[in-house]
Parts: C-alpha cells; sequence; structure tokens
C-alpha cells in the first residue's frame, strides 16, 4: 500500500552544476525537493519506487544503484539511483538512467537516502492514462508500506522563450494540476487531458497519473511545496502522506 509520496520536477537544470550561473534561481525549488523526499524518509517505507518520464531508451525497470550522468549537458557528473546494492550486476549490461530518474538520484544522494531498498521505472508520454493507472497499482501492491518519488514537469509552454513557445491553455493548464497534487486528488489527475498535456509539452502527465494508480484506497492528504514556472516550464513540489 501507498504510504506517502513525494513529486518533483525533473529539469537537469536542478543540478547546479548543469544550471551554472543560473543555480541560485532554482534554490527555492532544490529546497523544497529535499523537503519532500523527507517526507517519504519520515514515512519509513519497506519500497520506494521511482517514477519518471522517459524516452524510448530508458523506458521500464531500472535497478537500484543504476547508473546516471549529466555529461550529454555538458557537465562531468555521474549519479547513481540509490545506493548500489552487494552483488550489483555487471555494470556494462546496465542501460544509463534516463534524464528524469538521474535527477531523482541526485536529489537522494543529496538527502543521504538509506531508507529503504530503491528502485526506479522510465513512462513514455504516450502511454494512455488506463495503463498508467493500473501501473500505479501494480506498484502500489508491491510492498505493505511502498513510497513513490514521482518526477516530471508541467507544461513548457508558459512564455515566449518557453521550450514550446507561449500557449494560453498552459496557466490553466498547470493551475489544475497544482490544485490536484496540492490536494491528492486522484481523481483529477486520472481525468488529465494526455492529449492536451502532449500538446503543451507537459511530461510530467503519465507519472503523476502511475501516482494516482499506486494511491487508489490509500486516504493521503495533500500538500503543496513549491508551484512556479522558471524558464517558461511549470514545476511543482508535493507532498501525500
Amino acid at each position: 500500500m501507498l504510504v506517502a509520496a513525494a513529486v518533483c520536477p525533473s529539469p537537469p537544470l536542478l543540478v547546479p552544476e548543469v544550471a551554472a550561473g543560473a543555480a541560485p534561481e532554482l534554490d527555492a525549488a532544490r529546497a523544497a525537493c529535499s523537503d519532500a523526499i523527507g517526507v517519504l524518509a519520515a514515512a519509513r517505507p519497506d519500497r520506494l519506487v521511482v517514477v519518471g518520464p522517459a524516452e524510448e531508451s530508458g523506458r521500464g525497470p531500472h535497478r537500484q544503484g543504476a547508473r546516471g550522468s549529466f555529461r550529454g549537458f555538458g557537465v562531468d557528473v555521474d549519479v547513481r539511483l540509490g545506493p548500489t546494492p552487494p552483488h550489483a550486476p555487471d555494470e556494462a549490461a546496465e542501460r544509463e538512467l534516463p534524464p528524469s530518474l538521474a535527477v531523482a538520484g541526485w536529489l537522494l544522494e543529496r538527502t543521504r537516502w538509506s531508507t529503504a531498498p530503491v528502485e526506479g521505472l522510465g513512462v513514455g508520454e504516450p502511454l494512455a492514462a488506463e495503463r498508467c493507472i493500473q501501473v500505479g497499482e501494480e506498484i502500489g501492491a508491491r510492498a505493505d508500506r511502498v513510497a513513490l518519488l514521482v518526477m516530471g514537469d508541467a507544461s513548457a509552454c508558459r512564455t515566449l522563450k518557453a521550450p514550446g513557445y507561449l500557449d494560453e491553455r498552459a496557466a490553466g493548464f498547470d493551475a489544475a494540476v497544482g490544485r490536484a497534487l496540492g490536494a491528492a486528488d486522484i481523481a483529477a489527475l486520472k481525468t488529465l487531458d494526455a492529449g492536451l498535456a502532449a500538446e503543451l509539452k507537459a511530461a510530467g502527465r503519465a507519472p503523476w497519473q502511475v501516482l494516482a494508480g499506486a494511491a487508489d484506497g490509500a486516504t493521503l492528504s495533500g500538500e503543496l511545496l513549491y508551484e512556479d514556472a522558471p524558464y517558461g516550464v511549470g514545476y511543482v513540489v508535493a507532498t501525500w502522506s
């Protein structure tokens, strides 16, 4: 059963070395993410599942200790998804973490996560809502006390300089997402418009619907810790406990 969840944005810019001179602009978001992971640790889960958006090569399961890197963003920074377990598989045979799970690995390293075993799951933007919800239900049934770290961004269309340019629908979409995540509103997340989310380049839609499936029957309360749109992209940090 799901006992806690943290929702965090997934931009590599959260890593100060990637953001370089702009790093201080996301200090508040980083602090909120650290607080959210603290809520996960306080719940004392048996297992932590990290869910984030991924391109095709990064979709599917990723083991604890899997490697990620920000070298593709121009910095010599490597991370792992939680502590490397004993008798880990041959690293040469392992896939690299997708960027969203690499950011999660960086956040877990930053907060020195050691509370429970970790596993990752990369999900694709095209994944239908019904399948996302089913995946979430399966995750929630994996242990008596499951926690979720859910990575993903809202729209990328909030300003003229945003990655997706300005779309007047983006602010309303992001506000609805913020309300749903802050209130642990499972029904609202389940009915997010996947087509609109894709048009607005909202990479968090599928992971949020996985969360909605995992939280069915858990009776959790939500709290919104951070909501802003730096660089024209909607970032939300929330906790469910």
